[in-house]
């Protein structure tokens, strides 16, 4: 089994919900840790959070848990330098594919991570991503071929622009829960009325 780390991206500072949305309620504990719990209960080898905006606020929602915490001073100047920071530790940690994951996906589910890297163990395809809306995304795993190409992104970029360019490598998976995010308080206030049931 490769060593596969995930890399949980939850340095931003959520300006559209106007309050560190890491911190937000679900299901008794805030999206951040929950987020972390998810990948620590996937077949990851381990798990890197990195963090930004509120870093010192926020890193204490993880006490207690297997985690390496990682900040990105970088952070307001967009998603790309959050990965660069992540993968750029994972590298040093020895990884061979990383799997990229966010703290605002809180349907998706560790089977659904696992399902990544099953399937890039079976098929030996570089790239494993989800599909959802339309577009393609995280979570998503990259192996040590891409990890360049990860750290080349510019600042403002995510990940969709080298799964897009590198799609004859890339496997996509279906995973209509990662197209809920909580991004805004009405965002939140249907992720409270999907958990009231």
């Amino acid at each position: 089994m490769q060593a596969v780390t995930a890399i949980l991206l939850a340095a931003g500072n959520a300006s559209r919900m106007g309050a560190p949305k890491q911190q937000l309620d679900y299901g008794g504990k805030p999206l951040l840790r929950h987020a972390a719990e998810t990948a620590l209960a996937s077949q990851c080898n381990t798990v890197i959070v990195v963090l930004g905006a509120n870093a010192g606020e926020l890193a204490p929602l993880l006490d207690g848990l297997a985690v390496t915490v990682v900040v990105n001073p970088r952070w307001s100047e967009g998603m790309g330098t959050s990965i660069h920071t992540g993968v750029q530790a994972a590298a040093q940690g020895g990884a061979e594919a990383v799997l990229l994951t966010l703290a605002d996906q809180p349907l998706v589910t560790a089977d659904f991570l696992d399902q990544l890297i099953d399937l890039h163990a079976e098929t030996g395809q570089p790239i494993v991503a989800a599909r959802y809306a339309g577009t393609v995304g995280v979570p998503v795993l990259f192996a040590r071929p891409y990890f360049d190409g990860l750290e080349s992104l510019l600042p403002t970029q995510g990940c969709k622009k080298l799964i897009v360019a590198n799609a004859d490598n890339a496997l996509l998976i279906d995973c209509p829960e990662a197209e809920f995010d909580v991004d805004t308080p009405d965002d939140y206030g249907r992720l409270q009325a999907l958990l009231k049931g």
